[in-house]
């Protein structure tokens, strides 16, 4: 499998303009931005990497706990994920300095350890986790039977 993303940026760094596009149509030319990036914190101005990497993050992780439970006959209720990803500055530019994974979920017939044991093999086993290992990912579990 391969899936594909495809950026077109027109300008300079601080004042040009990009768009992203996807094949299933969920980026159609969406606007990036300096300012969605670097600025504008409640995302409206555009979508930005981090976010992009942050739903990434998330959906694997969810679909992962999912597919962990599922394998010992457990059915999620519900799994609500947020990922934060902290663009930090840093000598010489920026980088991704950490992620937290937020996970409610309701599973019935199972304890509430159990369920943290499978969140945090979801955590380190999701090929998004995998792929950004190089990044501290903490996870924050409230579990609701």
């Amino acid at each position: 499998m391969k899936r594909k993303a495809h950026a077109v940026w027109k300008g300079t760094g601080q004042d040009g303009k990009g768009t992203l596009t996807t094949p299933s149509g969920v980026l159609d030319r969406t606007a990036y931005t300096f300012k969605a990036r670097f600025e504008d914190e409640d995302g409206k101005a555009g979508t930005n990497p981090e976010e992009l990497i942050g739903a990434a993050h998330a959906g694997c992780f969810a679909m992962a706990l999912s597919f962990g439970l599922q394998q010992d006959g457990h059915k999620a209720e519900e799994l609500d994920v947020t990922a934060t990803v902290s663009l930090d500055q840093v000598e010489g530019g920026f980088e991704i300095g950490s992620i937290k994974l937020d996970l409610t979920g309701k599973v019935h017939g199972i304890s509430e350890d159990q369920f943290k044991e499978y969140a945090q093999g979801a955590k380190e086993g999701c090929p998004i986790s995998k792929a950004l290992k190089a990044v501290p990912i903490a996870l924050d579990i409230t579990f609701k039977s």
